[in-house]
């Protein structure tokens, strides 16, 4: 038996800031959760995203500390299409979220754009650049 990738935990430290910012990701998170002290969500790829209050984290691990310093963790959504990328972007940081990078059309060949969650996640959207026109005959 292998194991399989299934499950990413975040700590939050503000559990209705979180969810409305991944509820504008599309994340079906329902507004109940906003009280509560640890909250899933399956994504439609079947990977569970989780979020746990600091006090619910320190009730099993007392000791528990937020990380320092940037790259705790990050995450990535897959947009329909470049206009995408750029509106949803452009939503978040209206919305008061950092931009941390610009949409720009990356190398490796998708159109990307980086935003902060209200913990200081980095949330990447991307979707894929159509492909170079092949040259005439």
């Amino acid at each position: 038996m292998t194991p399989r990738f299934d499950f990413v935990g975040m700590v939050t430290a503000d559990m209705p800031a979180a969810l409305a910012f991944y509820r504008r990701l599309g994340l079906d998170l329902p507004s109940d959760a906003d009280s509560a002290p640890h909250v899933e969500a399956t994504t439609p790829g079947g990977v569970r995203l989780a979020w746990d209050t600091v006090e619910t984290v320190r009730s099993f691990d007392p000791d528990w500390r937020p990380p320092t310093g940037e790259g705790r963790v990050a995450l990535a959504f897959r947009c329909d299409d470049l206009a995408e990328v750029d509106a949803v972007y452009a939503e978040l940081t209206a919305a008061g979220h950092p931009g941390l990078r610009e949409p720009w059309d990356a190398v490796w060949g998708q159109r990307y754009a980086s935003v902060g969650d209200p913990d200081g996640n980095s949330v990447d959207l991307y979707a894929p650049l159509p492909a170079p026109a092949a040259p005439p005959a």
